[in-house]
Parts: C-alpha cells; sequence; structure tokens
C-alpha cells in the first residue's frame, strides 16, 4: 500500500505532493499503452483485406457493394431510420428527466473547461469538408430532384434546404451525444476504461472484458475507418477541385493519390513528432476560416435574401422535422434516393459515433447529463443552420435567377458546385483559395484526429488521458490513407457511400446495446437515491448510540467545525487516525466473511484519495473514498483571509456519489460511525435493487 509519507517541508512542497501523482507504478511520460491484439490483429486483415480487394478487383468490388447497399435498403432501411429516432427520443429524456443531474465523473468533480472553451470545441466538431460539399450539392439536389413531389418548385426549394439540415442537424448529433455521454460516464463515473465496450457491462457483465468486448469495439472500429475515409474521400475530391481552378491540375485519381499521400504524411509528422497542440491550432483556425467564408457569402450576396431564407430555413426545420424523423416513403418509390441519402448519412453518423464520442467523452469529464445533451445537440446546430442555410440558399437563388446549367453540372458533379457557386461572388479566386485551405486543414487535423481515436480504441489505456503509441497512430493513418485510395478506385464517393452504409449496420446494432447499458446503470443510481430516501437519515457525528456523552462534546463539535487545519495537519490526521480506523473496520469485515480492503488510490488526473472497499456483490461494492481536497478559507465570522490562504478538507464520497462532507478531525467512534451509516444504507440499496 502507498502510504503518504509524513514531511516536515513547506507548505508549498506539501501541496505539490497532494496535486501531484507520486506513485511511480501509475503510467507517465514515456509509458506506451499495451495494444489490444485481438481487435488490432482482426480490424486491420479485414480492413486492409477490402482494400486490397478495391485496388485489384475495382469493378468487381463496386458491383458487390452496390448489391449489397440494395439488400440492406431493403432489409434494413426501416431499421436505420427508427435507430436514428429512437437515439434522439432517449438523450432528449435523459437530460430532460431527473438522470439529467448525474455528472460525467464522480458528484464532486468539476468541468475540466469553462463553459466558453468547452462550447468552441463543440462547435470545431461540428464542421468538416463534408459539410462544405453538401451544404450545396444536396439542396440542389433536391431542389431538381426530390424524393416525393414537384421538382423546381417553391415548395422542392424550401424542402431541399431543410433534407439537408436534417441529415446534418439532431439525430445525428443525438448519435454522438449517446457515445460521448455512455463512454463519458462509464469511463469518468464508473472507473472503466474509455471504451465501447465499457458502456456494455450492465448488459453482459463481466463478459465485455472478453471475446465479447473485442466484437463489440472490432466493430466500432471498422466502422470508424469507413466512416473516417468517406470524410477523407470527399475531402481529396474537394481539394482536388480547389487545385484544379486555383492552378490547372487535372482532377483525376493520380492527383488524389497525391493530396492522400500528403495527409497521411502529415498525421506521421504529427504523431512522432508530439504536435498535437499545434493540430488543435489548427482546428480552432478551421472554424475562424469557415465562418469567414459564409459571411463573406451573406455580405457580398443577396444580404436580405439570405437572412431571409434563414430565418424560414429555421422555421421549416422545426415545422416539417417530426414528419421527416419517421420518413420512410413506404407509399412510394423513391428509387436509390432513401440510400443515398437519409440511410446514407444515418450509417455515416454511426459509423462516426465512437470517433467523435470519445472526443466529447474526454472534453465533458464534470458536466452533468443535461449540459452535454443540450450542448452537444444546440451548438453544433446553431452553426450549421448557418452555414447550410446561407450556402443553400444562395446556390438555389442562382438557379432560380435563370442558371439552370449550375444546376445540372451540381447534379452530375457534387463536387464542383461549391466552387462554381464561389466564382459567382467578388475576388473569386482569393476566397477559392481560402476555402481549399481550408479543405486542406479539414483534411490534416480529421486524418491525425482520427490516427489517434483509432490508436486508443485498439490499445488497453489505463486512464482517458492516456493514448495509443505513436507508431500504432501512424500505422492507422496508413491504413486509412490506403482505404480512402482502394474506395476511390472502386467509384470516388459513391463507393465510399455504399461501404459506410454497409459497415455502419453492425455498430448501429450495438448503439441499442449501449442505450440499454446507459439506461440500467443510471436506473441502478435511481434506485440508490431511492433507497438512501427510504433509510433513516444519516446519523450526525456527534449522535451516535453508546453511552451518554459528556455535555460539554457539542463544544468540541463546534471547535472543529470553525476549524481550518493546515496540509501538514491533514497528513497527520490520516496517519493516526484515519487510516488506522479504516484498517480496523475493514479487518472486522474480512473476519465476517466480507472481502475488504483500504488502499490509497489516484484518479485520471492524479488526485489522492484513501478507499474502503468491500465487496458484496459483483457489480456494486461498498466503496468508502475519502478525498483530499484544498479549499480557500472562509470569510464568515469576521475573518479576512487572502486568496493564496487555504485550508484542507476530508471530504467523503461513496464512489462516484456523494455529497462531499468534510471529516477532519473526527476521533475514533466518530468514524466508525459514519462507516457503519454508510454501509447500512449501501446494505438497504442492495435490498431495494433486488425487490424491483
Amino acid at each position: 500500500m502507498d502510504r503518504p509519507p509524513e514531511t516536515d517541508e513547506s507548505a508549498t512542497e506539501e501541496t505539490r505532493e497532494i496535486l501531484e501523482p507520486q506513485d511511480d507504478t501509475q503510467p507517465g511520460e514515456g509509458y506506451h499503452a499495451p495494444i489490444n491484439w485481438v481487435v488490432f490483429i482482426g480490424s486491420a486483415i479485414g480492413i486492409m483485406a477490402i482494400t486490397l480487394w478495391g485496388v485489384l478487383a475495382p469493378e468487381n468490388a463496386g458491383s458487390v457493394l452496390a448489391n449489397a447497399v440494395t439488400w440492406i435498403s431493403n432489409s434494413f432501411g426501416w431499421f436505420y431510420i427508427l435507430l436514428a429516432a429512437a437515439v434522439l427520443v432517449f438523450v432528449i429524456y435523459l437530460a430532460v428527466s431527473n438522470y439529467g443531474n448525474i455528472k460525467l465523473g464522480p458528484a464532486h468533480s468539476k468541468p475540466e473547461f469553462n463553459t466558453m472553451t468547452w462550447a468552441t470545441m463543440l462547435f470545431a466538431a461540428g464542421i468538416g469538408t463534408d459539410l462544405m460539399f453538401f451544404s450545396v450539392a444536396e439542396p440542389v439536389t433536391q431542389y431538381l430532384e426530390p424524393p416525393s413531389g414537384a421538382a423546381e418548385t417553391v415548395d422542392a426549394a424550401r424542402q431541399g434546404t431543410v433534407w439537408t439540415l436534417f441529415h446534418y442537424g439532431l439525430s445525428g448529433w443525438g448519435m454522438y451525444a449517446l457515445m460521448g455521454m455512455a463512454m463519458g460516464y462509464f469511463a469518468y463515473r464508473k472507473g472503466l476504461p474509455l471504451a465501447v465496450r465499457s458502456a456494455l457491462r450492465p448488459v453482459f457483465g463481466k463478459r465485455v472484458e472478453g471475446k465479447l468486448g473485442d466484437g463489440v469495439d472490432l466493430a466500432a472500429v471498422i466502422g470508424t475507418v469507413f466512416g473516417v475515409a468517406t470524410a477523407l474521400g470527399i475531402g481529396v475530391v474537394m481539394i482536388n477541385v480547389g487545385l484544379e481552378v486555383l492552378f490547372g491540375l487535372p482532377r483525376n485519381i493520380y492527383v488524389q493519390i497525391g493530396v492522400v499521400v500528403v495527409g497521411v504524411a502529415v498525421a506521421t509528422l504529427s504523431a512522432v513528432s508530439g504536435v498535437g497542440r499545434g493540430i488543435r491550432r489548427l482546428s480552432e483556425l478551421n472554424v475562424l476560416l469557415a465562418v469567414v467564408l459564409a459571411l463573406w457569402i451573406l455580405v457580398t450576396g443577396k444580404t436580405q435574401y439570405l437572412l431571409e431564407g434563414l430565418v424560414l430555413n429555421i422555421g421549416d426545420f422545426f415545422r416539417l422535422f417530426p414528419d421527416m424523423v419517421l420518413q420512410t416513403f413506404a407509399f412510394e418509390d423513391t428509387g436509390t434516393w432513401m440510400s443515398d441519402w437519409t440511410l446514407f448519412f444515418w450509417a455515416w453518423w454511426v459509423a462516426w459515433s465512437s470517433f467523435v464520442g470519445l472526443f466529447l467523452a474526454r472534453i465533458s469529464r464534470g458536466r452533468t447529463i443535461r449540459e452535454f445533451v443540450g450542448g452537444t445537440l444546440a451548438i453544433p446546430l446553431i452553426y450549421i443552420l448557418m452555414w447550410i442555410s446561407i450556402y443553400g440558399n444562395a446556390a438555389l437563388d442562382l438557379i432560380r435567377g435563370g442558371n439552370e446549367q449550375f444546376g445540372a453540372d451540381t447534379v452530375l458533379d457534387p463536387e464542383g458546385g461549391f466552387y462554381s457557386l464561389l466564382q459567382e461572388y467578388p475576388a473569386a479566386t482569393f476566397i477559392i483559395g481560402l476555402a481549399t485551405f481550408t479543405a486542406v486543414l479539414f483534411y490534416v487535423t480529421s486524418a491525425d484526429s482520427a490516427a489517434l481515436v483509432m490508436a486508443n480504441l485498439t490499445s488497453k489505456l489505463p486512464t482517458p488521458q492516456h493514448d495509443g503509441r505513436p507508431a500504432l497512430r501512424i500505422f492507422w493513418a496508413f491504413v486509412t490513407g490506403a482505404l480512402t485510395i482502394a474506395m476511390l478506385l472502386v467509384g470516388g464517393i459513391g463507393a465510399l457511400q455504399n461501404a459506410t452504409v454497409i459497415m455502419g449496420l453492425p455498430f448501429a446494432i450495438v448503439m441499442v446495446l449501449v442505450m440499454i447499458g446507459l439506461y440500467r446503470a443510471l436506473r441502478i443510481e435511481r434506485y440508490q437515491e431511492e433507497a438512501d430516501n427510504q433509510s433513516l437519515a444519516l446519523a450526525l457525528s456527534g449522535r451516535v448510540s453508546g453511552p451518554p456523552r459528556s455535555r460539554h462534546e457539542w463544544k468540541q463539535r463546534l471547535s472543529r467545525a470553525l476549524s481550518f487545519p493546515t496540509v501538514k495537519e491533514s497528513l497527520r490526521f490520516e496517519q493516526k487516525v484515519l487510516e488506522p480506523t479504516l484498517h480496523e473496520v475493514a479487518a472486522e469485515m474480512e473476519r465476517r466473511g466480507i472481502a475488504s480492503s483500504v488502499e490509497w488510490c489516484e484518479d485520471e488526473l492524479g488526485n489522492k484519495y484513501i478507499e474502503l472497499c468491500a465487496q458484496d456483490g459483483e457489480d456494486q461494492p461498498f466503496r468508502y473514498q475519502v478525498w483530499r481536497t484544498l479549499t480557500p478559507l472562509p470569510t464568515y465570522g469576521g475573518r479576512i483571509s487572502s486568496a493564496e490562504d487555504q485550508y484542507m478538507r476530508l471530504e467523503v464520497y461513496l464512489g462516484a456519489a456523494g455529497n462531499g462532507y468534510d471529516i477532519m478531525g473526527y476521533n475514533y467512534e466518530q468514524i466508525v460511525d459514519d462507516v457503519m451509516d454508510q454501509y447500512e444504507r449501501h446494505l438497504e440499496f442492495l435490498r431495494f435493487q433486488e425487490q424491483h
């Protein structure tokens, strides 16, 4: 057991000792997480086999993918539609219900990032090259070739933009919210690995640690790789068009392979040189440049028309959304429209959900479910509404104004539609160059972050703050680039879309299990709360059963309440009173057949606490934790203190739950009474759970 040493150093040194990890057995700088060989080898072989298939037999691969998509659309199209609706309803329900107060982390955890920084990162996660691609291509296509109703009408124009908003809006971000919330909850609140398999533990128990969990993570990796390859493929063709317009480079597979090679090289450089901070700065620059591109069209174009269109689109979106969310066109023959659009987008969101969900989980520790869902659904949607409305309405106005050739060309050549629109505005060369540069930044950051996420998904990470080893990131950057090239050889963006619909299906089933697992875990937390409400109120430290106590004991309690111990005093109390008492309680539990232990631990941020753990059940052990917390001195009672004045609190938490009351200064009897009070509550919770 790692006992905190006594020290005679200054308070500054003592504070540093408490706040910094001291356990040499903990992973630190230079640590390389072990590889999950089952997931790594299985996903690598599968993806490389498909890659070789696409390179060596592109026509056969394209035909098989198309036939498979037709079968999935006919057999499971309804499932994709129902899943997207169910996930959105589920995450909104969790946010507005009592579950919304539960944190993605222990009850005492605080958000790592302030609200503005967190909102900015959510905002950055909501855009990409694909949004540039579809913001023009889809409204134009839906206007000229709508799934239902007459083409080239006012209704077709209004619905064309709304269909694009629908495919990029709430339903997809609901999937991101589900996976981010599930992984964050089980990692930060339950202490499980930051992996998809952790969310299935309430469903399958410890079996998720074996082959079943490997299968789940394998599906996540394969789906993620194909989803990322689709995004990168769209980025490649967008960059190729920009280079053609600016420099006259031909638009062909050779130039596109060159772009992929450069992107993989940059991602590799990031992996081996540790330029993660630079990549984050580039991500922030992406957002800024994307906003500039939207404002340029708004300011130099028909400003009043675009603003009126934005307001109209917002109203149409929320008016038509209830009808669109479960629209399967069961009574109409829409040909391949469903597989080309809605099913593709839902499968794409499913494939990306592990990728983006992991990112969202890592930046949202300490947020409540309500905050997380609200921010994840609302913040990106605001930007998407702005971008798609401006570019979509500008493109539709160009067609309705008489430029029918622009519309026909965009349907046949969707990657060129965005740049053709920019050519209609002032300073076209400059703005096209800026758009191409933005697309390059999106491509580079997507390739780098995708390699990191897939390295994490194929590793056994000790904490959510650790990442997969650089060599693994290099490998996945290479594999993703190779798959992108293979799919471009097979049939360009169409082949990528088909592959995404196919590969997204297995993980779509996993998402259903994730909802079940998350709901079961949250329901257990509510059972615990209800059991606490039915049990006796927690006995106060000065009111326990036993012989009569001194009439002056309340004065001692008052003295303790008004004392503000130093770091050195708290360390001495831990060693002389707290730790021996907990060991005595654990020893008595062991004597009565309850597996118990007392250990010093650290969380993923390096915060120290001592824990008494009693293993009553397989999944619901009793955890009595006492956390060290440095707190500013209060100013009540006429006291005046500066910001540097701090004292130490020893706060009790019951695993992830608890309200953080201070037991610093308790005597032996009071600590025992407190532990027993909480343990009796725990037993009441177990009884309550069995009855329900």
